[in-house]
């Protein structure tokens, strides 16, 4: 049975590729914003985001030690450097600083993306091919089922056709004068039915 093919549009095969640097432009820009509005040199906003960062690695580290979930883990960890980055990129005055960071932040995030991507890939390139491997098993499965009801049936026809022609020369024969019925009764073949020469007469 052949699949549709669906193809992707070009946003759905983009858009993972640009989440990290939509996500680290968005944080970067908020705390732009932030810092306009008076977050710029507040030791109070810096020492609240510099809690907020310690307490999501806390909760990382946490994570990591009692469930060992992998993906909870990176979570906190990635929400404790999204606070620290925004953090500073709020309380520095300039932009070289939050731009120096936005480009690390920016190049770590592709780092970690590209490690669960390659994965992501692996695991597809398996599923696939393991469904290859089941659908031409299945094909296989059916040539093999289709040859071997073909072959049954010329068997049943060719046996047909051969009792039937060896039917109709027994027959035949019977009808021909000097047979004699009891000499194929002797050599061990069934008994004829009887034929009326009489009848034939």
């Amino acid at each position: 049975m052949n699949e549709p093919i669906v193809a992707r549009h070009w946003l759905a095969i983009a858009a993972p590729k640009a989440a990290p640097a939509i996500a680290t432009t968005t944080v970067l820009a908020l705390a732009r914003i932030w810092n306009a509005n008076g977050a710029e040199h507040s030791v109070g906003n810096a020492v609240l985001m510099t809690a907020l960062s310690a307490g999501a690695a806390a909760a990382g580290v946490a994570a990591g030690t009692s469930t060992g979930d992998s993906v909870l883990v990176g979570t906190a960890f990635a929400a404790s450097g999204a606070l620290a980055f925004a953090g500073v990129a709020g309380y520095a005055d300039g932009l070289s600083l939050p731009l120096l960071l936005w480009s690390l932040a920016t190049a770590g995030a592709y780092g970690l993306a590209a490690r669960y991507w390659r994965t992501d890939r692996r695991e597809t390139v398996a599923y696939e091919r393991q469904t290859s491997e089941r659908r031409e098993e299945r094909a296989h499965i059916e040539r093999v089922e289709t040859l071997h009801a073909t072959t049954q049936i010329e068997v049943a026809r060719t046996g047909a056709a051969y009792a039937e022609q060896l039917a109709q020369a027994l027959v035949t024969r019977a009808t021909l004068p000097g047979f004699d019925p009891t000499a194929l009764e002797r050599a061990g073949l069934p008994a004829l039915p009887s034929v009326d020469m009489n009848k034939e007469h």
